[in-house]
């Protein structure tokens, strides 16, 4: 499902800072974060079942990133994979206004999503369920399963914590977003949302990390693009047990 926190513009060196896990069935397989054989210029992890990705960026700037909408009543078992929408975007790189049309246009054929998406420093929410867009200007955003910035507990802890950081610039690090990413802390219940799936899952779900033995938080992602445009990704990933299991990171100037 996926959870993303978004800092434009609120940090003196890093204008763009993304910070993302990703959440998945431990069994589904999985390609960890690299630069694509047939798409040498393209950044991203891959699902092996359906060929798609949740997040990368590509040499040129252009970055998407995918998050479910949790919504178990309008699931359809034949829509095309959602992960496909980040990975054509990236191979395409289309302008936005045009993406954002064949996103309108192409809404009804996969389950619910928000999409970012864009050139790094002209971003974009994009949610089918709504079929409306947000452009991201500057602040600091969340984005869980649900609509941009929706107040749930771990999405206004994690902006909290993202502000903060970027108001101390000097103490900024890397282990400060992964820290910010591995929080399990969960939601009392009577802040939990109610999305239609059982109250057990529902207070799985309400941490910024998931645990459990078949779904969870299976890697966690750093973007960040300097006012060099010099991008650092790293990537941690996780098993079932929230122990890291690998780790990578890249470097590159965008061009």
């Amino acid at each position: 499902m996926c959870i993303l926190f978004i800092a434009v513009n609120q940090h003196p060196d890093y204008p763009l800072i993304v910070a993302a896990n990703r959440d998945e069935f431990f069994e589904r397989p999985t390609q960890a974060s690299a630069f694509w054989e047939d798409h040498p210029y393209l950044l991203a992890g891959k699902d092996l079942r359906a060929g798609g990705t949740w997040m990368g960026i590509n040499r040129r700037g252009k970055l998407a990133a995918l998050t479910n909408i949790r919504d178990p009543e309008r699931i359809d078992p034949d829509a095309l994979s959602r992960g496909e929408l980040v990975s054509h975007y990236l191979q395409g790189s289309p302008d936005s206004e045009s993406y954002l049309c064949r996103l309108s246009d192409e809404a009804d054929n996969y389950n619910g999503f928000n999409l970012l998406f864009g050139d790094w420093n002209n971003l974009y929410v994009f949610n089918n369920h709504t079929l409306q867009s947000e452009k991201l200007i500057t602040g600091v955003y969340g984005l869980s399963n649900a609509s941009l910035n929706t107040p749930w507990p771990k999405i206004l802890h994690g902006m909290a914590q993202l502000t903060q950081y970027c108001q101390d610039p000097h103490k900024l690090e890397s282990e400060h977003l992964f820290a910010l990413l591995k929080n399990q802390t969960k939601a009392p219940d009577n802040t939990l949302p109610q999305t239609g799936v059982p109250i057990d899952w529902e207070r799985k779900l309400s941490s910024i990390f998931i645990k459990s033995p078949e779904y969870g938080t299976r890697s966690s992602t750093l973007l960040l693009v300097d006012k060099y445009q010099h991008v650092t990704w790293q990537e941690r990933t996780f098993n079932n047990e929230a122990q890291c299991v690998a780790e990578n990171s890249y470097d590159f100037d965008i061009k």
